[in-house]
């Protein structure tokens, strides 16, 4: 099992952060690198919580997705065809006194077979820093589209 620890500080607020997360429509890979367009598959969404498959280059993961606290949202592995139901994203908000917002991300991922065992091992290693690249994108991006006030209906 790999535990991966992310920061990163933003001026988005948590809820503008929180928006694009949880942005399931079209082009969410333009958000989410990681997050290829055709494995997207939004089973059901509330106003709090959602139920979506999602991956990219053969990895996909059915997440069930957790805002209803927005200093705390919770991405937990429901189905993979690498990942163990103890793998998940943990998302924590704290607002700055200077307008800014620090992201911490904890990601742990548990391996269900060879393949995920293996790739746990990677991510947990060298591995890392494509995480912390994809997510300094996607907050680059979620920056980038808050900045320009362009939604996708699945936001607005």
């Amino acid at each position: 099992m790999s535990t991966i620890y992310l920061h990163q500080q933003t001026t988005l607020t948590p809820e503008q952060y929180v928006q694009g997360l949880t942005d399931f429509g079209p082009n969410r890979s333009k958000l989410f690198g990681n997050s290829a367009d055709e494995y997207l598959k939004v089973h059901h969404r509330g106003h709090t919580e959602a139920d979506v498959t999602e991956g990219s280059g053969g990895i996909w993961e059915r997440l069930h997705y957790d805002w209803s606290d927005l200093k705390r949202v919770v991405l937990t592995t429901t189905d993979s065809n690498v990942w163990g139901e103890t793998s998940r994203h943990t998302y924590t908000f704290t607002r700055q006194p200077n307008g800014t917002t620090d992201i911490d991300v904890v990601v742990i991922r548990k391996g269900k077979n060879f393949k995920g065992r293996i790739l746990g091992f990677v991510l947990g290693t060298i591995g890392r820093r494509v995480l912390e690249r994809a997510f300094k994108n996607s907050v680059i991006a979620i920056e980038s589209r808050n900045a320009s006030g362009e939604l996708t209906e699945s936001t607005a």
